[in-house]
């Protein structure tokens, strides 16, 4: 996926919500059906979700971790999402507490910025509402387990990575480069069966 900032920069004309509405759009094609509109989304939002995680000063393999809880979180929780145009809000939000949540069992809380991100982050958490999260962590995980060796690769590297290198994965995978999109879209949609409660992927 390219940065898109840098895919932007050269369009100066274009609203600052731009970003926004193209992903509102493409999150609303998804949920009725568009399976490639999930590549749009992804393509437009995962940048600005590096830049959130980068901000807790996480180590890279743990930015990818959070990033991938949130897209993950995202296909689970995506009828939660009532408005299309609050799914950059609601990403972003997911993002910022799983990232704290990381940097506070690190002991690493001095990379928040209090004043910004306070009104997005829990002050206090019942130990109810910390086993619930818990046991929904799990089963998200669970799920993410029950798909093929190759989904899980190909979710990893592809719909979390901020910039992936298409022709290492085609090798490494043994797939051709023109079919790792269109196989992506098809293990996500496994995934989301399994949340759903439709059975194991095969």
């Amino acid at each position: 996926m390219n940065s898109v900032t840098d895919s932007k920069s050269h369009e100066p004309a274009e609203s600052d919500d731009g970003p926004w509405i193209r992903s509102g759009e493409a999150f609303a094609r998804w949920r009725d059906g568009d399976r490639g509109a999930i590549d749009d989304l992804v393509r437009e939002m995962t940048p600005v979700l590096w830049h959130v995680v980068r901000a807790y000063r996480l180590d890279e393999d743990v930015c990818e971790d959070v990033i991938q809880f949130t897209w993950l979180t995202l296909v689970r929780k995506a009828d939660a999402v009532e408005n299309p145009r609050a799914v950059s809000s609601w990403l972003i939000i997911t993002a910022r507490r799983q990232a704290w949540r990381v940097a506070s069992r690190n002991r690493r809380e001095d990379a928040t910025d209090d004043e910004v991100l306070a009104p997005a982050l829990p002050t206090t958490r019942a130990a109810e509402s910390e086993a619930v999260e818990a046991d929904e962590n799990h089963r998200l995980w669970a799920a993410v387990a029950q798909l093929n060796e190759r989904c899980q690769r190909l979710l990893r590297v592809i719909a979390f990575d901020e910039r992936p290198d298409y022709h290492h994965i085609s090798e490494d995978l043994g797939m051709p480069v023109g079919s790792i999109g269109p196989t992506r879209r098809r293990c996500l949609e496994k995934l989301k069966s399994v949340i759903s409660g439709e059975g194991a992927a095969s």
